[in-house]
């Protein structure tokens, strides 16, 4: 083994460990593995980042913001509501919502229509009285299929078009070439989801908006002449109701109630502060602070006659002129409850709402965390997000609207019903079309042909060119444009080669089709256990490698690593989807084999068959 060879190996080894530690993201494991390549020599320097304009870079970074316009435009909200059967059983529900998404992962980003049918699918678990995971995994689960079917459903089929297409004598595939092994294998799936897979998800309970177990009660106190909060700012109660695991969620002032109230407002006698806290806590709240509940009767006479509700009181400008950060807010008569999915790529995920000041910024109270399926509200506003955490957030519901898509997350309970805007969903669908078409056509090459797509949708408003590079997966498209030179030097070196030599002595001997399913299942096997579009990277020469060491079709192998990369169905970790259901569904780590494990089955079954059928060996 050459020294070459030794430290682009020791360099992969690290940063197969680091992905599989999971303690940093993905994007800084991805840029430290480029810069010890370059620090090694392995990577000229003046070539470290042009993987930011590698063709299927900007691909994925264009593909999003087409389909950010197809979410804002409705035409998403318009499709499914004409596509889904209204009074369906589960089987056909199931089958007519994971085949919707299936075709839709197929010409959108696959977790952008996950995301747009999460509340779709929470809804029809409700009218089905079924546990809302037995639809939202098989959701996922088809929405990764669909991915497999065209050049852009999945950053895996980009980066293994583009791997091909940097190596001398090949290009790139073509946007429906994967199309050939990926049909057959996402009917298949999605026939097996829907007539038996549904059945085989774990029945784990998740509590909806109206029943989250907090394991607190939202109460009313009044603050009487003389109590020790009179007086004091909402501040300084909130720093003694914390030793009681307490918060105060709420004021009202002369029958004006105030949602998310800032902390330098001053209590004054005749308030009633609204706080959340379990029942043994509640004493301790009244007797140190002097406050006493609400009669039965006042909370009736509220019932009747309903406080206004708003941010806050444009009357006291005393108390506002004393507000440290707080902002003019809109009044919101409609203040609500809404629960919200972190996002493997939101920016709450490792923040805290003290870290965000959701008050003061935001308006907002958060009630409750569920993680892995069950309720946390201990330290809530210094409790570190995490990808697939459930929040339960109360405020107005546009501010809610807003900070769901300011910060990435995915509504689950009552959400504002998008109005599809005729035109601009006409317009937003005719803009992929035609980018699908002239890139299938080969008129021009699926980069250019997708940036002009989103130039067309920004000065045709289907996107507001404000929201564009907001529409950007940055942590995916960094890491891409780091391994992909990472992959070059594993290819250049001669340690794909390597690998693949060693995989196939071992396994195969000699054999091309048990070499086929060795590279396709050691591509599956990595990929739950750590990002697709990075095991993709790691995986594409080695499947090269390989087709070079048996003297067969190397294309035959190049698809089987997208096929393999994208099929990630037994962890939580192995794709973005599998991690946005965890927190909705309710379930845990090890809940995602009992149907991860019958599918990989399938692909492996209809896959090897598919790929010697259409890319055969000796193509």
């Amino acid at each position: 083994m050459e020294t070459g060879q030794s430290v682009i190996l020791a360099i992969l080894l690290a940063t197969v460990a680091m992905f599989l530690w999971g303690r940093w993201r993905h994007d800084m494991v991805a840029v430290g593995a480029l810069l010890a390549c370059v620090v090694a020599g392995l990577v000229e320097p003046a070539e470290a980042f042009a993987g930011l304009g590698h063709p299927a870079v900007v691909t994925v970074a264009c593909v999003l913001v087409l389909s950010r316009a197809l979410q804002a435009s409705g035409a998403v909200d318009a499709l499914t509501r004409k596509v889904l059967p209204a009074e369906a059983g589960p089987t056909a529900s199931i089958a007519a919502l994971t085949l919707l998404a299936a075709v839709l992962s197929g010409f959108m980003n696959n977790v952008g229509a996950l995301a747009l049918l999460m509340p779709v699918a929470m809804q029809l678990a409700a009218r089905l009285e079924l546990p809302p995971g037995k639809v939202l995994m098989p959701l996922a689960f088809a929405s990764i299929l669909g991915g497999t079917t065209t050049l852009i459903g999945t950053p895996p089929n980009l980066i293994v078009s583009g791997f091909r297409g940097d190596v001398e004598g090949m290009g790139g595939f073509g946007m429906f070439d994967f199309t050939w092994v990926g049909l057959p294998l996402m009917i298949a799936g999605v026939l097996f989801i829907a007539l038996l897979g549904w059945r085989l998800v774990p029945r784990r309970e998740h509590a909806g908006a109206a029943g989250f177990d907090t394991g607190a009660y939202l109460t009313e106190v009044r603050v009487p002449e003389d109590a020790k909060a009179d007086g004091m700012r909402l501040a300084e109660i909130e720093t003694e109701l914390e030793a009681a695991d307490a918060q105060i969620v709420g004021l009202v002032r002369n029958e004006v109630r105030m949602t998310a109230p800032s902390g330098g407002r001053l209590v004054r006698a005749g308030d009633i502060l609204v706080i959340e806290a379990d029942v043994e806590a509640l004493a301790k709240v009244l007797s140190g602070l002097g406050l006493e509940l609400e009669e039965a009767e006042r909370e009736e006479d509220e019932d009747d006659e309903p406080a206004k509700e708003r941010a806050d009181d444009p009357g006291d400008e005393t108390d506002a002129a004393q507000d440290e950060g707080d902002e003019p807010r809109e009044r919101s008569d409609d203040v609500v409850l809404m629960e919200l999915v972190v996002r493997p790529e939101s920016a709450l995920a490792g923040r805290s709402a003290a870290d965000l000041q959701l008050r003061s910024s935001h308006g907002l109270n958060l009630l409750a965390v569920s993680r892995d399926g069950a309720s946390s509200r201990s330290r809530l506003r210094t409790l570190k997000m995490r990808p697939g955490d459930v929040l339960l957030m109360q405020g107005g519901s546009a501010a809610l609207t807003d900070f769901a898509s300011e910060y990435g997350c995915v509504p689950l309970a009552e959400r504002e019903l998008r109005i599809p805007d005729r035109r601009r969903a006409i317009t937003a669908a005719a803009i992929m079309l035609v980018a699908v078409a002239v890139a299938a056509l080969g008129w021009l090459p699926a980069a250019v042909s997708f940036a002009g797509g989103v130039l067309a949708s920004m000065a045709l408003r289907t996107v507001q060119p404000a929201q564009v590079y907001h529409a950007v997966d940055w942590p995916v498209v960094v890491l891409l444009a780091a391994l992909l030179p990472v992959a070059g030097a594993m290819q250049a070196t001669g340690t794909a080669d390597l690998v693949a030599r060693a995989l196939l002595d071992t396994l195969a001997r000699g054999d091309a089709v048990i070499g086929l399913i060795v590279i396709l299942v050691t591509t599956m096997v990595l990929t739950d256990l750590m990002n697709n579009a990075a095991t993709a990277a790691v995986m594409a020469p080695i499947g090269l490698g390989a087709a070079l060491q048996l003297g067969v079709n190397p294309d035959t192998f190049l698809m089987a690593v997208a096929i393999g990369a994208s099929c990630a169905f037994l962890t939580p970790i192995g794709h973005q989807n599998n991690t946005l259901v965890l927190g909705p569904g309710g379930f845990r780590f090890g809940d995602y084999w009992r149907m991860g494990l019958p599918t990989d089955l399938i692909v492996i079954a209809v896959a090897v068959p598919a790929l010697l059928f259409f890319w055969p060996l000796n193509g």
